[in-house]
């Protein structure tokens, strides 16, 4: 990911899908009102082990359908991925599933580690192992 911010915190010329927040604001509103926020993130459990951001709860996004039911309603409902396209899925999925206020986190994991807070550890797959490998 180009590490080029804009004021926003997001990549130069990014632009937010009506279903997007920017890492930086959802991480604002999970530390001005935490009980107004529920925070999911959707990665694999070997992505999880390796960074994970605090505050958020694991559901696997081939898991999200049949666990759909232990995320609690909520004004805002974020879910987090390694770059955004998996968390688009799973907000898509919920909210077929009757979930309200559900949004993908721009940019993932990745994103958050480069706008929000550097000491959530970056990370690339492997491509000979398919392990997640943390970036120095």
């Amino acid at each position: 990911m180009n590490s080029a911010l804009d004021h926003r915190g997001l990549p130069t010329g990014a632009t937010l899908r009506p279903d997007e927040i920017s890492p930086r604001d959802f991480a604002a509103k999970l530390k001005n009102d935490p009980s107004s926020v529920v925070f999911i993130d959707v990665r694999t459990p070997s992505e999880w082990d390796v960074s994970h951001v605090p505050g958020s709860t694991l559901i696997p996004l081939d898991e999200i359908e049949e666990r759909h039911d232990e995320i609690d309603e909520a004004p805002l409902v974020g879910i987090l991925c390694h770059h955004g396209v998996r968390s688009l899925k799973a907000a898509l999925a919920l909210k077929q599933l009757g979930h309200k206020n559900v949004v993908s986190i721009f940019g993932g994991i990745e994103l958050w580690s480069l706008a929000v807070d550097a000491n959530v550890p970056r990370y690339t797959r492997d491509r000979m192992t398919g392990r997640c490998v943390t970036i120095k």
